[in-house]
C-alpha cells in the first residue's frame, strides 16, 4: 500500500508537469498524485508532488509565494513572452542608448512591490474553460485581464551584453499567480527595447525547496515527506490529543480552543505523529477544514 506523502521534485527542461505526474504514478504504483503549480516546459526546478491522500495538502501549497532564478534578454520581443515563441521584433541600435543603469533600475523598481500584472496570452489561465494558450494555438486573439500580485524581490545578479541583446540573470520572490515572462515583456517594454524571457528555475515553494528534491530519473522509492511533516512546514502545527483527534474526524468542534492557533489554520497532529487533518477558527473555536483519510493499521 503506498503511503501518502509530498515528494519535490527537480523539474528538467523539455517536459511538462503533467510529465512528472505521470512518471511518479509509474514510479509509486499508484493513480493518486497530482503536483502544486505548474512549470512551463522551458522551466527548470521544484514542483511540489502530492501522493494518495496527501493530495489534500496540495491545495495550501498552491497559494505559497516563490523563489525563481531567471535570465530575461532585453532586445528582442518574441510571441509567448519566452523563448519558445518567435521573435516578432527586435531593438533598433539607437533604442540602447537610453537604457542606462538607472534607466533599468528604475524599470525594476517600477515592477517591485504591489504591481497590477496582465498575464501572457499564452497562460494556462482558463477563459470560459479552455486554457488560453489553446485559444491562442486556435488563432484567436487573446487578452487576458490584470491580476494583482506582490514582487517582493527582484535583484539583478549578473549582466551579459550580446549582438543586439542583454541578458540580465535575476531572482525573483513574488506571490502565487505572478508570471515571471510577462516581468520579463513589462521590463522590456518600459525600456523601450522589448525583452522576453530565456530561461527560468524555480528554487523555493513556500517552505519547500529545490535543494531538498529528487531528480526526474531518481523517482523510483525516492523519499517522501510525509503528511504531517509537510503540512507541520505549511501551517503552524497543532498537537491534538486522542480525544481531540476523534472529535474533529467525526465532525466535531474544539470548544473555546482558538486561541491555540496563531493565524486561521493549523494542522492538527495527533499523539502518534499523523495528521488529522487541517483546522480552522470559526469564533472562539476550532473546527476541521479538511480531514486526511485515515490509513488501515
Amino acid at each position: 500500500m503506498v503511503s501518502p506523502g509530498i515528494l519535490l521534485v527537480d523539474k528538467p527542461a523539455g517536459l511538462t508537469s503533467h510529465d512528472v505526474v505521470a512518471r511518479t504514478r509509474r514510479a509509486f504504483g499508484t493513480r493518486k498524485v497530482g503536483h502544486a503549480g505548474t512549470l512551463d516546459p522551458m522551466a527548470t526546478g521544484l514542483l511540489v508532488i502530492g501522493i494518495e491522500g496527501a493530495t489534500r495538502l496540495l491545495t495550501y501549497v498552491v497559494g505559497a509565494d516563490k523563489t525563481y532564478h531567471a535570465t530575461i534578454r532585453l532586445g528582442q520581443t518574441t510571441g509567448t513572452d519566452d523563448a519558445d515563441g518567435d521573435i516578432t521584433a527586435q531593438a533598433a541600435p539607437e533604442a540602447w542608448s537610453a537604457v542606462t543603469p538607472e534607466a533599468v533600475a528604475a524599470g525594476i523598481a517600477a515592477l517591485t512591490g504591489d504591481i497590477s500584472q496582465v498575464p501572457s496570452a499564452v497562460s494556462a489561465i482558463k477563459v470560459d474553460g479552455q486554457r488560453a494558450y489553446d485559444r491562442v494555438r486556435a488563432g484567436e486573439e487573446v487578452v487576458l485581464a490584470a491580476r494583482d500580485v506582490v514582487v517582493s524581490r527582484f535583484d539583478i545578479v549578473a549582466e551579459r551584453v550580446g549582438e543586439g541583446t542583454r541578458d540580465l540573470d535575476v531572482i525573483v520572490d513574488c506571490s502565487s499567480g505572478t508570471y515571471i515572462r510577462a516581468l520579463a515583456r513589462d521590463l522590456g517594454a518600459a525600456l523601450g527595447v522589448g525583452g522576453h524571457l530565456t530561461a527560468l528555475r524555480r528554487t523555493r515553494v513556500g517552505p519547500f525547496s529545490v535543494s531538498d528534491s529528487v531528480g526526474i530519473d531518481a523517482l523510483e522509492g525516492a523519499p517522501t515527506l510525509t503528511a504531517a511533516e509537510a503540512a507541520g512546514r505549511i501551517l503552524q502545527p497543532l498537537p491534538v490529543t486522542d480525544d481531540e483527534s476523534r472529535d474533529l474526524r467525526h465532525g466535531k468542534r474544539l470548544a473555546g480552543q482558538a486561541a491555540r492557533i496563531h493565524g486561521s489554520l493549523a494542522a492538527a497532529i495527533d499523539t502518534d505523529g499523523v495528521l488529522v487533518g487541517i483546522v480552522e477558527k470559526r469564533g472562539a473555536d476550532l473546527k476541521s477544514a479538511m480531514n486526511m483519510p485515515q490509513v488501515a493499521s
